[in-house]
């Protein structure tokens, strides 16, 4: 099955523009697209008229994100 032209597809980076957040496409139920955190964590619903691609800038700063939150863990937790 393949999604629509304006839909982004599962593990796709994009910008919940409604909470201003960041978060990786994980799936689809009911009329919501299921998103989650670049650092990990708890999924949550967004409409997805108010989801887009994230842009380059966006994608280099979920990696940053992502990167302290995996070093982060790797030392206990010490920063």
């Amino acid at each position: 099955m393949t999604a629509p032209k304006d839909e982004q597809p599962d593990g796709a980076l994009v910008i919940d523009t409604a909470s201003d957040r960041l978060g990786y496409v994980m799936g689809r139920e009911g009329p919501y697209v299921q998103l989650r955190p670049v650092t990990g964590g708890r999924e949550w619903d967004a409409d997805p008229a108010r989801v887009r691609p994230a842009t380059e800038d966006e994608r280099l700063t979920a990696m940053r994100e992502r990167t302290r939150a995996l070093n982060s863990a790797s030392s206990g937790g010490i920063l």
